[in-house]
């Protein structure tokens, strides 16, 4: 068994649920997949989100665009990020994890080294920059592939942790990204080869082409170490046609809206809270504090996932819920009466709650499909359990991701600040009640 379970090979003989086989080198080889899977995610992300940066510094670059093309800018790899989800949701099973999760990482030098040379010249059209800011959703793609691919490799019990940490870590991209980008692009590291300085309206130089470059070396050293040290397994072969029984599946559309209340939500103010800072605060940098947020979402995500193999994930996605209704109530009260420290502060408990939410309904999906499978019994219902939540959570990882185009979007339109805020609150109630009734009230279908 140990020479299949060497890296960068095919698994032909995968039974995560046996405990012999999880403990004589089953569980170490699911652990080398997850912990090489966490850094190609986190470089997904961290390109996916790029332009929330990007766009603030543009102006001194010497750029001309309004507001509303910088809108767009922030909020196109949002949504084609989602829409790309949606195919690779299904990919892994076809292709195999490591085939795929290589290739996945690769694309991100696309719209990198694209990005890099265009921020170059303030001359490059709008529509260029279009372009790349779609091809980023590459970035929000992965995440899709990613946790499905790791969702085959452990057992039930301990899903809930495993993909909390692919995903919470991976969701760290963003912060690493808010945090990283602001410092390289102070500093000409790539020497000629990076191109000129840009002159800022205040005399001072900065490279903004970095944002795009400092990422390839990354994303180059993450896609070899997938390719030597991931492995395919042939137990997770799967036709779209065999995974797209989940359409057919009212499971699978309830958990696309609860998913979308928090992983929407984390991207979707993830993108969003530099430019709201920005517009509701003049005086505060947004760079300097907004990548404190998508770090605590993302390191509360593994916590939701273990909190949930504890407690129930049905349990405490339900509260999680409620306490994300009166985060926002709060932050609402704080921005009224103009109190920068009360808002952030709210804003953070808000960003706990959709990591927290993110890591409990993942952890609610293999339990609801096995419950199913078991249910309908066969002799390969385990199976058909794990390739179709599989499925759903790639899928579910695509619907909810729309969340980072749409809140963004909702800010700047004619709903306003406070109206986007509202609408939230209704839609966090609605989950509550849809969770209450599925999944964790006494005789529900699926408790979870």
């Amino acid at each position: 068994m140990n020479n299949e379970l060497k890296g960068g090979r095919r698994i032909d003989d995968w039974r995560p649920e046996d405990e012999k086989f999880w403990a004589n080198g089953g569980k170490q080889t699911a652990t080398r997949n997850l912990w090489i899977s966490i850094p190609n995610l986190l470089l997904a992300f961290s390109v996916w989100v790029l332009w929330s940066v990007v766009v603030v510094r543009m102006p001194d670059a010497g750029f001309h665009f309004n507001k509303a093309q910088l809108s767009w800018l922030t909020a196109l790899p949002a949504l084609s990020g989602a829409t790309l989800r949606i195919f690779y949701s299904f990919l892994v099973p076809i292709f195999g994890g490591r085939k795929f999760t290589t290739l996945a990482t690769l694309s991100l030098l696309i719209p990198t080294i694209w990005m890099g040379f265009a921020l170059q010249d303030p001359n490059t059209p709008f529509a260029t920059f279009v372009i790349i800011a779609l091809l980023c959703g590459f970035g929000g793609a992965n995440f899709a592939s990613s946790m499905s691919n790791i969702s085959f490799f452990y057992p039930k019990s301990q899903q809930g942790t495993a993909m909390g940490l692919n995903a919470g870590l991976g969701n760290l991209g963003v912060s690493v990204m808010q945090f990283l980008v602001p410092a390289v692009i102070g500093v000409g590291i790539f020497g000629a080869l990076g191109g000129d300085a840009q002159t800022t309206a205040k005399g001072t130089t900065m490279y903004l082409q970095n944002a795009g470059f400092v990422w390839v070396p990354l994303i180059i050293i993450a896609a070899l170490a997938a390719w030597f040290g991931m492995n395919d397994l042939s137990s997770a072969k799967a036709s779209f046609k065999d995974q797209s029984v989940i359409f057919g599946r009212q499971q699978n559309w309830i958990m696309c809206i609860l998913y979308l209340a928090t992983f929407g939500s984390f991207i979707g103010f993830s993108a969003a809270f530099p430019m709201l800072i920005k517009q509701s605060f003049p005086d505060v940098n947004p760079l300097k504090v907004a990548f404190l947020g998508p770090l605590v979402g993302a390191l509360f995500r593994p916590f939701g996932g273990w909190l949930a193999d504890k407690l129930g994930g049905a349990k405490v996605t339900l509260i999680n819920y409620g306490v994300m209704a009166l985060a926002v109530m709060a932050v609402m009260y704080f921005l009224k009466a103009g109190n920068f420290v009360g808002y952030f502060a709210c804003f953070m408990v808000l960003f706990i709650t959709t990591g927290i939410g993110n890591g409990s309904t993942f952890r609610m999906i293999p339990v609801i499909f096995r419950t199913f499978h078991e249910r309908l019994g066969g002799a390969d219902w385990q199976l058909n359990a794990r390739k179709e939540s599989a499925a759903v959570v790639g899928f579910t990882s695509a619907f909810a991701a729309y969340g980072g185009f749409f809140i963004p979007k909702m800010f700047g339109s004619g709903l306003g600040v406070n109206g986007t805020f509202t609408a939230l609150i209704v839609f966090y109630v609605i989950c509550m009640v849809l969770t209450w009734w599925y999944y964790s009230r006494k005789g529900a279908e699926f408790p979870s």
